[in-house]
């Protein structure tokens, strides 16, 4: 066969059976991709334009009225997102050690028996179970007990169930990461004398931090959006938190004062469930937009 024969057979055809069939599969694929982020892009559009149109700074900081009609009195959200904040705050005060040091274990020093699998499989069935589960289960254990110094709903026991949520992530992720750890690394640690306690803290566990990082993101991002289980954990409230003792009653937040004031018959009621909509909203979209960021540098860290 000569070079023009060759040069010929290397042309593209556009008219060809397998180039027509190529772009035709090509197209149903982009299709069926622009069907599948649709409902995100107006579901996200519809809240971003409807909420965002309820901002002021008297809704990010006054507390909400009780239900009325009259749009001046509807208050604000302020609690709502201080309540947020220290609710995740809580959770990932007891997720993030408890969930490091299983994926701490997991990696480094479980050997694969039956424990470590039990463990695992324990995890992989935590991640699956509805959040309205773990919301029972502290009212169950917490709140209907009294345990917390006699009180019952409260900030604690809202973090307590959030927490459940976030181990799950935590422990695949630290795992999964410290997995990801050149063996040279810990054969050079040990090698020279240092002993396994060292050698995760000062070697494989920095050089996992920021996938680690990630992980806590997605999940904290994961618990931040609750709502069944602050409504049998945290309930809801309309104050600002004046000490650190009103961390055992209940505390508000965004997610719950979305499910409560949606329901009103009330438009100003509704409006306020719009604008926490948007805080929310904005939030989630920036842990994970954060989270993206970091697993990015974590990447192109561990590619030089």
């Amino acid at each position: 066969m000569t070079i023009s024969k060759l040069k010929a057979n290397l042309i593209y055809d556009p008219k060809s059976k397998r180039n027509l069939t190529e772009k035709l599969f090509t197209s149903i694929s982009a299709i069926f991709s622009i069907i599948a982020i649709l409902p995100l892009v107006l579901v996200l559009a519809y809240i971003l334009i409807k909420g965002g149109s309820q901002i002021s700074w008297e809704t990010l900081i006054l507390e909400p009225e009780p239900p009325g009609d009259d749009l001046l009195s509807a208050g604000g959200i302020g609690p709502a997102i201080i309540g947020t904040f220290i609710i995740s705050s809580i959770a990932s005060i007891i997720s993030i050690p408890i969930g490091v040091g299983g994926g701490i274990y997991l990696a480094e020093y479980a050997k694969g028996g039956p424990f470590s699998r039990f463990i695992r499989f324990g995890t992989n069935v935590l991640a699956g179970v509805p959040s309205i589960i773990a919301g029972v289960f502290i009212y169950a254990v917490i709140v209907a007990t009294k345990v917390l110094f006699g009180s019952m709903f409260s900030g604690i026991a809202g973090g307590m169930a959030l927490s459940i949520l976030m181990l799950p992530t935590v422990i695949k992720t630290t795992d999964e990461s410290l997995k990801l750890v050149s063996d040279d690394l810990r054969r050079g640690s040990l090698g020279i004398g240092a002993s396994m306690f060292t050698t995760v803290i000062r070697i494989t566990l920095p050089a996992a931090f920021r996938s680690i990082a990630t992980g806590i993101v997605l999940g904290l991002a994961r618990a931040a959006g609750e709502t069944a289980p602050l409504i049998f954990t945290a309930l809801f409230s309309r104050y600002y938190l004046t000490g650190f003792g009103d961390l055992f009653y209940e505390m508000g937040s965004l997610s719950v004062l979305i499910y409560n004031f949606a329901l009103e018959p009330y438009e100003a009621q509704n409006e306020l469930a719009w604008a926490a909509s948007f805080i929310l909203v904005v939030l989630l979209l920036s842990m994970n937009i954060l989270s993206k960021l970091v697993s990015d540098i974590a990447s192109g860290d561990s590619n030089k």
